[in-house]
């Protein structure tokens, strides 16, 4: 039976592959014995990095689907997988892509990646993502002066004043050692049962979301929302 849930959330091609690489290895050795899913939209080469290590590891795919409506939609199987396989933890990279919505639930362990040389209002942009997280890391600090990082972990704390902030290099490891032993000691959790998203969803679907291609207002139904309302704006 899984015992932890530990969520990987961010934009693409911030570092979160190469963090779960350098991480993985030391759950393992702290007892934990680990499973993966990456999640992505349309294609993923990320598996034989997992597979490398030894663990099992699944992808799912969301192509037509937002990925963070496909995770939660699929989080009971992944965790019944897991328990399946025999492996206490079971371990999510997902990648969003709104920033709107978060997959993070109220049970599982959720942090987000962040990538340092981006702007620094990069935060301020990245919604629940960011507010609802229990930790966050931030990548490529060898990048940046230590000025910037402190001012990037500033911006945080206002933004989320109870998240564990993790300063990391994905390409040497440096850092995951650190998120690694606070891990081991989150509490675990017996079930998903009566788990719940720790922030809603963007509100409904509009005929976009079904494969609606034409435009114009002629063709827009559901929930749709107009910059300027009852006409244009003069």
């Amino acid at each position: 039976m899984p015992k932890h849930v530990f969520l990987f959330s961010g934009s693409s091609a911030v570092g979160k592959t190469s963090i779960l690489r350098y991480l993985i290895p030391f759950l393992e050795k702290g007892g934990m014995r680990t499973a993966i899913c990456k999640i992505d939209c349309l294609s993923s080469n990320d598996e034989s990095v997992y597979k490398n290590l030894n663990i099992p590891t699944v992808t799912g795919l969301s192509r037509d689907i937002c990925p963070d409506h496909f995770l939660v939609s699929n989080l009971p199987e992944l965790w019944d997988w897991c328990d399946s396989l025999g492996r206490d933890c079971l371990l999510i990279e997902t990648a969003g892509l709104c920033h709107r919505c978060s997959p993070a639930t109220e049970l599982c362990t959720a942090g987000c990646v962040l990538d340092c040389t981006a702007s620094s209002h990069s935060p301020e942009r990245l919604g629940p993502m960011v507010s609802g997280a229990d930790f966050i890391v931030l990548t490529k600090v060898d990048m940046v002066s230590q000025a910037e990082l402190e001012i990037i972990e500033w911006q945080l704390k206002k933004l989320n004043p109870g998240a564990r902030i993790f300063p990391a290099d994905g390409i040497a490891g440096y850092g995951t050692e650190f998120l690694g032993s606070w891990l081991l000691e989150r509490p675990e959790i017996e079930s998903l049962k009566e788990d719940r998203l720790r922030h809603t969803m963007p509100a409904g679907v509009c005929s976009y979301c079904v494969g609606e291609q034409r435009v114009g207002s002629a063709y827009q139904q559901g929930v749709v929302g107009k910059i300027f309302q009852g006409g244009i704006h003069r």
